[in-house]
């Protein structure tokens, strides 16, 4: 399944170990932890996907 995992795929693992690693670093309770976890998963994936978009239309 992960032998060769497409681009998207390796988006998301990246942002899924690196959002967890600063939310338990950067912040002191779970609750906190958690959103500051998700909050940066979001933003990882979600400029992940904008930039795809800007590199789409550039090269077009």
């Amino acid at each position: 399944m992960f032998s060769n995992p497409s681009h998207f795929t390796a988006v998301l693992l990246f942002a899924t170990f690196a959002s967890t690693v600063f939310g338990i670093t950067q912040r002191e309770t779970p609750q906190r932890m958690l959103r500051y976890g998700l909050y940066c998963w979001s933003l990882f994936v979600g400029s992940a996907i904008v930039l795809s978009w800007v590199m789409y239309l550039i090269a077009r």
